[in-house]
């Protein structure tokens, strides 16, 4: 992918969290190098609430001129965190994603919400006009750093992300 921008979006509410260590390490496994920019929701979270925040309105425009983004999140209820959907809301639809190669990215504790990226993140991304052309993917949080699952997911579809990008 070259010098492409790669981004980063983490809807976990804890900074630091093994989510974004995951989102990071996928960044890099797809596009060849690190996330250009990392967007930690956890530090805009209360200018989420309205319409207008200036720190919002930049992480919007940094995912919109993205080529890829990372939706990373944890699992909650069997679907993305709150502070993810905050943020998508400020994405206009349609077209809000536009020309940006969205890969959901969900991490939990158990297998019993393995389809939550695909069923419930990526419709999302799709309805905002990105393309969603990976399956999204889901990690044990407690072994994805040595399980080697996050690699083989990336092997797969690097290629793919290097020809949409």
């Amino acid at each position: 992918m070259g010098g492409a921008a790669v981004t980063v979006v983490v809807g976990n509410p804890k900074r630091g969290s093994r989510t974004r260590a995951a989102g990071e390490m996928l960044a890099r496994e797809l596009a060849g190098h690190a996330a250009g920019t990392v967007v930690e929701l956890a530090e805009v979270g209360p200018g989420l609430l309205g319409w207008g925040d200036d720190a919002v309105g930049a992480a919007v425009r940094t995912v919109q001129e993205s080529s890829l983004v990372v939706f990373a999140s944890p699992t909650f209820k069997a679907t993305y965190s709150g502070l993810l959907k905050l943020f998508l809301d400020q994405i206009p639809g349609g077209t809000g994603l536009q020309g940006v190669v969205a890969v959901p990215l969900m991490l939990g504790a158990g297998p019993a919400h393995a389809l939550a990226p695909e069923l419930t993140l990526k419709p999302v991304l799709a309805e905002l006009g990105a393309t969603c052309a990976l399956p999204g993917l889901y990690l044990l949080d407690s072994t994805f750093t040595e399980d080697k699952v996050l690699e083989t997911y990336a092997g797969r579809w690097k290629a793919v992300v290097a020809a949409l990008s």
